[in-house]
């Protein structure tokens, strides 16, 4: 297997379904990596302040030899702006040796690949989280016309929703005015319910872990559409 063919991930500790849900969807023939950082919840730490950990896991994931590093957590990526995670890109890199990205600018760039420029946020976050997305979507020049966040505490209640409940809450939360929209974290069901928001609402779904994934593999080389991800793998 050649570096082309791997996938690094940093993810949270607390993080159970972004590895079943990569595993379940990357091609035959990619290998999937993890190093995991305590980050989130009750070890949450401001993003400059988690430089050692990440350069770190970086350096443990460059064992592997990676095509490419994330450092997966959409709030964490997104909480200090743009020039936040250009910082922790460039940490990765210097870290790991190889290309590396967040999850949220795979985010941006999938919602920009479908021409989306206004769109409605879902996730299962507090208000403030919420809140420093959209200012990371605003200055990634996209306009969130209507957000919602649950509320919910942490990483076993955002498990418990079930993919029919996020497809409620979102046809409950949509806006005639968005072009598409965002269900936003890592450690959720979401993914599983792209294709039948996008019959129903008529627009393109974007989900954490399903963009990213389609980011990385476009780095690796690899263009083909993955069945069950919606439109994103099947545009050019």
């Amino acid at each position: 297997m050649n570096a082309q063919d791997r996938i690094g991930l940093i993810i949270p500790s607390s993080n159970r379904l972004t590895e079943p849900q990569f595993h379940r969807y990357a091609p035959i023939g990619i290998g999937i990596h993890v190093t995991r950082l305590r980050m989130t919840g009750e070890w949450h730490k401001p993003l400059r302040q988690l430089k050692e950990a990440i350069a770190a896991a970086a350096e443990a994931l460059s064992d592997a030899r990676p095509g490419i590093i994330v450092f997966h957590c959409t709030a964490s990526s997104m909480e200090e702006g743009l020039s936040g995670e250009a910082a922790v890109v460039e940490w990765i890199q210097s870290a790991g040796g190889c290309p590396a990205i967040t999850t949220g600018r795979a985010i941006t760039e999938a919602l920009r690949h479908l021409g989306v420029k206004k769109l409605v946020l879902i996730s299962p976050y507090v208000k403030a989280t919420n809140e420093h997305e959209v200012r990371y979507l605003r200055e990634a020049g996209l306009q969130v016309v209507h957000e919602l966040g649950l509320g919910l505490k942490g990483s076993d209640e955002y498990i418990a929703v079930t993919p029919q409940q996020w497809k409620e809450i979102t046809c409950e939360n949509s806006r005639h005015e968005a072009e598409g929209y965002f269900l936003s974290c890592t450690n959720t069901r979401m993914v599983e319910v792209i294709e039948e928001l996008e019959r129903r609402l008529e627009k393109p779904v974007i989900t954490s872990n399903q963009a990213t994934l389609w980011a990385c593999l476009r780095r690796l080389g690899y263009a083909q559409s993955v069945k069950g991800l919606g439109r994103l793998f099947n545009e050019p």
